[in-house]
């Protein structure tokens, strides 16, 4: 590699780490802990690459990223933090940084994406047409600090560059479609199409070739892997090994129950290792019950961009979102909370509100009890009293007694 890279950390041990790779690479490197000499090293025209940490002492790096753009139009950016949230990677892409990766990073992989920057400097890299997620509307976000979510960015960050086949799993309404296109709008592919893969596209003979032809080299989705018909895995084994000089990258999707089907002889075998060149366990949302008040937030803002007055949840109605088992997972989450946005009688959500549109949502009478403050014995007789009208004038089927030591 040849060129000049400015680096810009406040932490020690990496400037000096990066220094002497680069240096060894053949790169001359001009390191500094401060965004305000980065910026002047800028402004004076130094430098081909740009690496710079986000949280520094003096500054935001990603808010550097408009003036860098200003001064030196084209100049690329790799941004690098530790705060390796996917929302850190929008951020960097809108910002039009031309690559992100979170701490702790691979050195061989930031020198490769170095020596990207370098052959592509005075070249824009903004992605043309990509729509990021918060653009969709349909999509699911990617919000939350849990730790079960920050485990789920560092994988995709991982994998975002990789050319291995990705398996999504996790139950319904987790998202896993829009982990799926995450991964290819912030990665290398993402100039090229994303082409979701339903079983009509794989009906016929002519099914793969069309789909090949879509995608082009970018990334194909397929969603539900475990429902294909026989035909339609065997077209799409296929499909992955046809020689291609723009093979895409194949990403599939699934609500989990893969070892049964393959233990059954329901999916085959060679598809099944082909696609899962790497996992992503996507959480339930009754796993990281605390991003439940920063999703029920977003939610409320977006049933504001759709006409509806400004509402919020009080701290005893979010309670009583975060107390639910939510089965449906995040798209569960988000009905409710349009449908509070919708029948609110004021500007703050009471718990009332949120008990009587939980009253119609499946497995929510444990947080119905608590709310009315009933007692055990009360909820049993209530419980029983509902049971047997279930039955008319016949009794219940046998097991009853151990029904009711399982429920409560």
């Amino acid at each position: 590699m040849e060129g000049t890279v400015l680096l810009a950390d406040d932490d020690r041990t990496i400037r000096t780490v990066l220094t002497q790779a680069l240096t060894r690479a053949g790169c001359k490197v001009h390191a500094t802990s401060s965004l305000t000499t980065l910026m002047r090293w800028v402004g004076e025209g130094r430098g081909d690459v740009v690496i710079t940490d986000v949280r520094m002492p003096d500054g935001n790096g990603l808010e550097m990223l408009p003036r860098i753009g200003i001064d030196r139009p084209g100049l690329p950016v790799i941004v690098i933090s530790a705060q390796n949230t996917i929302i850190t990677a929008i951020e960097a892409e809108a910002a039009a940084a031309f690559d992100y990766l979170p701490k702790p990073f691979d050195l061989p992989d930031l020198m490769k994406r170095t020596g990207r920057a370098l052959a592509a400097a005075g070249k824009a890299r903004r992605a043309p047409g990509a729509q990021p997620p918060g653009e969709r509307p349909e999509d699911l976000p990617l919000i939350g600090r849990s730790p079960a979510m920050q485990g789920l960015y560092r994988v995709v960050a991982r994998l975002m560059n990789a050319d291995m086949p990705v398996l999504i799993t996790g139950e319904s309404g987790t998202g896993k479609s829009l982990i799926a296109r995450t991964i290819h709008d912030f990665s290398d592919r993402r100039t090229s199409s994303f082409v979701a893969v339903t079983p009509a596209d794989l009906a016929d003979l002519e099914g793969p070739a069309r789909v090949m032809a879509r995608a082009r080299g970018g990334t194909v989705m397929i969603d539900a892997v475990g429902d294909l018909e026989p035909q339609a895995q065997a077209r799409l084994v296929r499909m992955m090994d046809a020689p291609d000089d723009h093979l895409p990258r194949f990403i599939a999707t699934s609500a989990g129950g893969l070892a049964e089907r393959l233990s059954a002889g329901a999916l085959r075998e060679d598809l099944y290792y082909r696609l899962s060149g790497a996992v992503i366990e996507v959480p339930a949302l009754r796993q990281r019950i605390d991003d439940i008040p920063a999703l029920s937030a977003h939610f409320l803002v977006g049933a504001g961009q759709d006409g509806q007055p400004p509402r919020r949840l009080s701290d005893k109605a979010l309670e009583m979102l975060c107390a639910y088992g939510w089965p449906g997972n995040v798209r569960q989450l988000e009905n409710v909370v349009q449908r509070l946005a919708l029948t609110a009688r004021g500007a703050e959500i009471p718990p009332a509100e949120v008990e009587d549109v939980l009253a119609g949502q499946p497995e929510a009478e444990t947080v119905l009890m608590a709310a009315r403050g009933e007692g055990l014995s009360a909820s049993v007789a209530r419980h029983l009293r509902r049971y047997f009208d279930l039955h008319g004038n016949a009794l219940p089927p046998p097991g009853l007694h151990a029904r009711i030591l399982r429920e409560i």
